[in-house]
């Protein structure tokens, strides 16, 4: 027995070694053990903290303006051929021509042999017209490559002065006569060929689509189905058959646009009779008459037009773009306008520091000896505000008016304090409190106030003016949730 009580103390000594070993107290692990701490520390403040988020200012609308597809009505007629034969075309399709002027020709042969002789000045202008044609060329539009060449021929009859004779009297294969049909009003022959011209001044379409000579009125809501749309290439490298459709001529320029229009939109265009337009395909703009017209009990927008059509005349359907939000300025979250009150000193009672060109204020008090002293404050001015015409109601010299109102922090003067006009030595009574509206600006790492002017907001976001004196400026940064800053916080 006491050999055995003997060895606890040798075991109750191995033990504490074995743990010395291993929770050993050197530098080593006080480093470590401190750092882990602040580890900690340093997470649970993050998690805990309010995350501060940032928002860079930028320019733009409020919102994009609503798209849609519009359909295309305009005066058109559709003109078939008179006789049989082969057609070269001569007008440009999608250019205008002139009345009288050659659209195409029909032989009797596939090649036509005509001899045309051209005086030096018609080729110096057709020269003139492959240059300009040649620096223009974009190989993605190849197919206007035999638009040119069609426009190219064409000039080269005018120059060899082809004319017209009326045509007294045709009839087709059938009998029909040909003032029933829609014909040329002249011909004209080259060669073997006879070219037929265009009844009156319009644009020129090798193409047709069922919508030639509908109008407004006899448009139905099954028209605006762009699947079920297609389009006919009238232009043939085969012979054609008296009554084959030729061609399409549009005779006038006036042209309007139908755009469908739920009852949320026709309600929010409701008031409009002008309305400007963005053709997304070459993002032109231009303006019509609006109005809202209804077909088949549905509500469609009506977009008149007096010019334009020439660059859009191979198009049924335009994607259009409706150019409602006009209001352009700084683009800012709501999440970020704050309200600060200020004090408010009308403008006459500033002065201005001659050596620093800094404004700032005179303010009364006493030096060591206790007389009565004026000392020049030189303070932030947050906003000036222009209020012509009222009086300053805090000025003891009724006579003053107050212009314009200088905002300043509530920190930089007491309630009761006085300025001193250097113009005419008037008193003011610091008293008087405004309110502004503004957000925290972080450019600096801590937060500033800067005053902001809204000029349209929705939901989420505000216009604001980009003009503010010692406001915003393009790609600021802002505090985004500005409830959860004081002015001056250090943020990073």
């Amino acid at each position: 027995m006491p050999d055995h009580k003997k060895q606890k103390p040798g075991k109750l000594t191995g033990i504490l070694s074995g743990i010395r070993n291993i929770f050993g107290l050197n530098i080593g692990t006080v480093l470590f053990g401190v750092l882990f701490l602040y580890m900690i520390f340093s997470a649970v403040l993050y998690l805990t903290s309010v995350k501060i988020e940032s928002y860079q200012v930028i320019s733009g609308p409020l919102s994009r303006n609503e798209t849609y597809t519009g359909l295309a009505i305009r005066e058109e007629k559709t003109y078939q051929a008179d006789s049989n034969g082969y057609v070269t075309y001569y007008a440009r399709e999608g250019n205008k021509i002139n009345a009288n002027g050659a659209v195409y020709g029909v032989s009797s042969t596939k090649v036509p042999e005509a001899e045309t002789e051209l005086s030096q000045e018609d080729l110096a202008k057709i020269r003139s017209d492959m240059l300009s044609f040649s620096k223009g060329f974009n190989p993605s539009k190849f197919n206007n490559t035999y638009s040119f060449k069609y426009q190219l021929e064409g000039s080269i009859l005018q120059y060899a002065g082809v004319t017209a004779e009326p045509v007294s009297s045709m009839s087709t294969e059938d009998g029909t006569d040909a003032s029933s049909v829609n014909y040329y009003a002249a011909t004209a022959t080259l060669g073997n060929q006879t070219i037929r011209k265009a009844p009156a001044d319009g644009i020129v379409l090798y193409c047709k689509d069922g919508y030639e000579g509908k109008t407004i009125d006899s448009i139905t809501s099954e028209d605006f189905d762009q699947n079920s749309y297609h389009e006919t290439d009238l232009k043939t490298e085969n012979s054609v058959k008296a009554g084959d459709d030729i061609y399409t001529l549009i005779t006038d320029e006036r042209w309007s646009l139908l755009i469908p229009l739920s009852e949320k939109q026709a309600v929010k265009l409701a008031d409009r009779t002008t309305i400007r337009v963005k053709f997304l395909k070459d993002d032109m703009t231009q303006s019509g008459d609006f109005s809202i017209v209804e077909i088949d009990g549905g509500k469609y927008g009506r977009i008149d037009f007096n010019k334009g059509l020439i660059r859009y005349a191979t198009e049924r359907f335009l994607e259009i773009e409706l150019v409602t939000n006009t209001v352009s300025g700084l683009k800012i979250p709501l999440s970020s306008i704050v309200t600060k009150e200020f004090y408010t000193i009308p403008s006459e009672f500033s002065t201005l520091d001659e050596e620093s060109q800094e404004v700032g204020f005179m303010m009364e008090g006493r030096d060591k000896n206790g007389e009565k002293t004026s000392i020049f404050k030189n303070i932030s001015i947050y906003a000036k505000v222009d209020l012509s015409g009222s009086n300053a109601a805090a000025a003891e010299d009724s006579s003053d008016v107050k212009s314009s109102l200088y905002y300043v922090d509530k920190s930089e003067f007491e309630e009761g304090d006085a300025i001193i006009s250097q113009k005419n030595q008037g008193k003011y009574i610091i008293g008087d409190i405004g309110v502004l509206e503004g957000v925290y600006c972080i450019n600096k790492g801590y937060a500033v106030f800067r005053r902001i002017e809204i000029l349209d907001q929705n939901e989420e976001y505000a216009i604001v003016s980009k003009n503010t004196a010692y406001g915003l400026a393009r790609y600021d940064h802002i505090v985004k949730n500005a409830d959860a800053v004081k002015e001056e916080d250090i943020l990073y």
